[in-house]
């Protein structure tokens, strides 16, 4: 694959980003893809990285990698400050009221089986109940079925209308019964792009006792997160969705909680004293983070949060929401293709399908017109069969796409249709 010239466009009218410098920051983008310009709109899945996080983590490699925490050197002391330096930018980037409450993880599902195994394993008993929505991902399903098959506890779920808005008052009865040791909903749908009110969600558990988890991995990159306003008790997020790299994630917890909780994992660095007899634990947050972690992934997170607050979340969102409203316009222009997921709130994603043709051939042939979309369940399927469909094809923004992309989509997708007719 050739390099080309990075791609411009005008910039939409009500932001004021310079989207030439942007994409110039992102390698990958410079490429062909069949011979064709590079048009990446799978960024639901996954976004690209800068080169401010690129960089970031070649740097920790090439000049002071080391163990972390443990060691008495100068390459592990820097290595700590750089480590712990980003938990303070995650903290920071959250609002959260202190790094205790800032734990380290493999990604989203990870941060969510924690709290599952842990927090759920302590407080879930034979006949409660886990309140969690119809449009959650896999991942924020399927944690709570295993800790239900463990603890005798049942799924309880939120419905959502035709257009993928949730049925608030169907959330508040539910939360009504008396036996609901835990709410679990998710910020905003990866299959459907719907932001879902969860500070609403959030007070309306509050009032009654019952502690909330909140799936913030389709969230971050696009919204504000102030954790203390939003006030739920775990919010958890993977920083491949925000730019960084992959296999890094956090967990927000409030402190009270993560420290009532015992350890997910054992090992190193999760203990302050170990006897064949009795260990003891460390303090939060390494009571949580057993083992050698990703220490340059972590490092390539911060310097991805440093990238993003340097746009400003507000001005991102305004660019991708222009975006969508142009995606959605043109994408309603041809003829049997049907939007699902038309909520008022919503994200920088549209799923669709397209009269009798399957998801899949749709996304192979926008691949050999350069274009990369997303085709499948989306990890997802509770959604696809509230609709009545196997798959979606799934087109989705980030700060680095430009209206050129969003007419390639379009012009694809005319091919599409015209192969099949």
């Amino acid at each position: 694959m050739s390099a080309l010239p990075v791609l411009t466009t005008v910039p939409a009218s009500n932001t004021s980003l310079d989207l030439t410098g942007i994409r110039a920051e992102f390698p990958i983008l410079r490429q062909q893809i069949h011979g064709k310009p590079l048009v990446y709109l799978d960024n639901a899945a996954s976004v690209q990285k800068p080169n401010a996080v690129i960089n970031a983590i070649s740097d920790c490699y090439s000049r002071y990698y080391a163990n972390i925490h443990r060691g008495v050197h100068l390459l592990s002391e820097r290595s700590t400050i750089a480590y712990e330096g980003a938990r303070e930018k995650v903290r920071a980037f959250l609002n959260a009221a202190s790094v205790r409450e800032i734990i380290f993880t493999r990604g989203t599902t990870e941060s969510i089986n924690l709290v599952a195994s842990s927090f759920g394993g302590n407080t879930v008993k034979a006949g409660d109940e886990i309140v969690i929505t119809g449009m959650e991902h896999h991942s924020n399903i399927v944690p709570w079925q295993l800790l239900c098959q463990r603890t005798g506890a049942v799924l309880k779920v939120v419905p959502f209308t035709d257009a993928g808005e949730l049925i608030l008052e169907e959330y508040e009865r539910l939360l009504n019964s008396g036996r609901v040791k835990l709410a679990v909903f998710v910020h905003i749908s990866n299959a459907l792009g719907t932001i879902n009110p969860v500070k609403t969600m959030v007070d309306l558990a509050r009032a009654r006792g019952i502690p909330t988890l909140i799936d913030g991995a389709q969230a971050i990159a696009h919204l504000k997160v102030d954790i203390q306003e939003l006030d739920c008790d775990f919010y958890a997020f993977s920083g491949h969705k925000v730019y960084g790299p992959s296999g890094v994630g956090v967990l927000y917890g409030k402190q009270i909680l993560l420290e009532a909780m015992p350890p997910y994992q054992g090992g190193g660095d999760m203990i302050s004293v170990v006897t064949f007899e009795k260990t003891e634990y460390a303090d939060l947050p390494n009571k949580f983070e057993a083992g050698t972690p990703n220490i340059a992934g972590v490092i390539g997170l911060g310097a991805a949060l440093d990238w993003v607050n340097q746009l400003g979340l507000s001005t991102v969102a305004a660019h991708e929401n222009d975006l969508l409203d142009d995606a959605t316009v043109q994408l309603l222009e041809i003829p049997g293709l049907s939007i699902m997921g038309t909520a008022r709130d919503k994200a920088a994603l549209v799923a669709f399908t397209l009269q009798d043709i399957h998801p899949h051939d749709i996304g192979t042939i926008l691949d050999r017109e350069g274009v990369a979309i997303r085709a499948g369940h989306h990890c997802a399927q509770p959604v696809m069969q509230r609709y009545g469909v196997p798959a979606t094809a799934r087109a989705s923004f980030a700060v680095y796409n430009t209206s050129d992309e969003v007419n390639a989509l379009v012009k694809a997708l005319w091919k599409v249709k015209e192969l099949f007719s």
